[in-house]
């Protein structure tokens, strides 16, 4: 039976513009989408979503590989949109004793980050890569969340917007879901029991 949600933080709980970058790139005069190509790059991606850098290093790396420091300040100040429905499933869950935490990908700022805009107080916890030292799709990350939350990997249904994600979760034996939206998100839902009413 399930018992917990796990859900993705970005693409998922909050959005980033995905235009976000080439007003920034346009200004400094650089190439279309190179900030993202440049942060979401190995091995840098997976150094700083396990810890081994900061986010401040992160970004210092960044601007001195596309040639900007001033690009890569300007585009690390990008901040997301809550997804209110999202939040508002959350706490329909909770109220039906279905623990709700977050598992993400990230750096060492994200608790500062999700304090901010009041997603921690909507969920039992935030399980952060660099905290673990292993990013998704590892398994160690996926384990992680139910030894924590003192539940077998089968009572911890993982959702998330990356498909390769949710295969990970699923070879570990957590049930899973790739997200699209909200409302497909709460029909899911309603279909595994989890919502009721």
């Amino acid at each position: 039976m399930i018992t917990a949600v796990l859900r993705d933080l970005d693409g998922v709980v909050r959005h980033f513009d995905p235009d976000g970058s080439s007003g920034i790139e346009a200004r400094h005069g650089l190439g279309n989408d190179l900030l993202n190509e440049v942060a979401f790059a190995q091995p840098l991606l997976t150094e700083v979503a396990t810890g081994q850098m900061t986010r401040r290093e992160w970004i210092e790396s960044i601007g001195e590989r596309v040639g900007s420091t001033a690009a890569a300040e300007e585009w690390a100040l990008q901040r997301p949109v809550v997804d209110e429905e999202v939040l508002r499933l959350a706490d329909k869950l909770r109220a039906q004793c279905i623990a709700v935490a977050v598992l993400t990908n990230d750096t060492d700022t994200t608790s500062e980050e999700v304090t901010t805009p009041g997603i921690h107080g909507r969920v039992e916890a935030v399980f952060n890569s660099a905290e673990i030292g292993a990013c998704k799709p590892d398994p160690r990350s996926f384990q992680h969340a139910p030894d924590v939350l003192c539940r077998p990997a089968e009572a911890v249904f993982f959702v998330a917007d990356n498909p390769e994600n949710v295969s990970g979760a699923t070879a570990l034996g957590l049930p899973a879901h790739v997200f699209v939206g909200a409302l497909e998100l709460e029909t899911e839902l309603r279909s595994r029991g989890l919502l009721q009413g």
